[in-house]
């Protein structure tokens, strides 16, 4: 057990390092190449931190583990909005482009329901059994292809950048800071993942509630470390467009590419998950219009962070 522990405060101290990286080498390469560091938020960064998920996905699936897939995707998603933005904000308050507002905010909502119409079988038919599978992931991915070619179309950076204001890397380092965060964010994430699972089969929980707590919150610790350290460096384009682009991400491309390898059965307990994903996502846009127009303060950030608490003590609450 204390060697787990040991091995897990290795792992998390990978991940911020790695944040700290990416984060750095994301913001230049946006700046050198006049390119949106909201884009790069929601393209680089995001697929970078979604990989922990996509990983664990992908495997999950393989070895029949279809509550732990399902559980680690709207886990990951839930903890990204909640926790992630929420201490972002905490941090540092985090402004949010009218865009992600009116666009991309709306999309996450869009892909949340789409899991609930595709994966609820029973719905619309009484002999087909409650999964999602090769015709569901094929129209998924179809919308993560739209969500990428919008993000690449709109690319172009409008605000001119303040001579002096930030410090200007060659190409090289730039791709080395990138590519030498994202290694320690994936192996930072499945050092705290592995040690994470072990810890809990130790104490002992089941599948479901390792699935949408343990294994989510530990692939979501990279996008954690990320969208923290980047409100802190009051680079908010990249903390709003990392949380939102990673739950595009999970729930357009990890669940479809995992439902390619073997078709996921759908527990209806995920409903619940889903309603509350949505009705956290619509309190976000909620947010935007409220205080300060556009900017999530503090204590929304506190309300968000708490919110997750409650429902993991729920969720824990309710399994026993």
């Amino acid at each position: 057990m204390f060697l787990y522990v040991v091995l897990e405060i290795i792992g998390f101290a990978l991940l911020l390092k790695g944040a700290d990286f990416l984060v750095m080498g994301a913001s230049a390469l946006a700046r050198k190449f006049n390119v949106s560091e909201l884009v790069i938020g929601l393209t680089v960064v995001a697929f970078g931190t979604s990989a922990p998920e996509l990983i664990v996905g992908i495997v999950s699936a393989s070895q029949g583990y279809n509550d732990v897939t399902f559980g680690n995707v709207i886990g990951s998603n839930l903890f990204n909005l909640f926790m992630i933005l929420g201490l972002s904000a905490a941090v540092y308050p985090v402004t949010v482009q009218r865009s992600t507002i009116v666009k991309e905010i709306p999309y996450t909502i869009i892909a949340a329901i789409m899991v609930l119409l595709l994966a609820n079988d029973h719905l619309f038919t009484s002999n087909r059994p409650n999964q999602l599978g090769t015709i569901d992931s094929m129209i998924m991915l179809a919308f993560f292809v739209y969500f990428m070619y919008y993000a690449f179309k709109n690319m172009k950076n409008d605000e001119p950048d303040i001579p002096g204001e930030h410090k200007m890397y060659s190409l090289w380092k730039i791709l080395l800071m990138i590519f030498g965060g994202l290694t320690g964010l994936i192996i930072g994430g499945k050092m705290s993942v592995d040690n994470a699972v072990e810890i809990a089969h130790i104490l002992g929980i089941s599948e479901r509630i390792i699935g949408l707590t343990i294994i989510a919150a530990g692939t979501s610790l990279p996008e954690l470390a990320t969208s923290a350290i980047a409100a802190y460096r009051k680079n908010s384009d990249i903390a709003v467009g990392n949380v939102v682009g990673s739950n595009i991400f999970n729930i357009f491309l990890v669940l479809p590419a995992s439902a390619l390898i073997h078709p996921l059965p759908f527990s209806l307990t995920f409903n619940i998950d889903l309603t509350v994903l949505i009705g956290g996502t619509f309190l976000l846009l909620f947010f935007t219009y409220t205080g300060k127009k556009a900017v999530i303060d503090r204590w929304q950030g506190m309300v968000l962070a708490l919110g997750f608490v409650a429902y993991t003590i729920w969720l824990i609450v309710s399994s026993t």
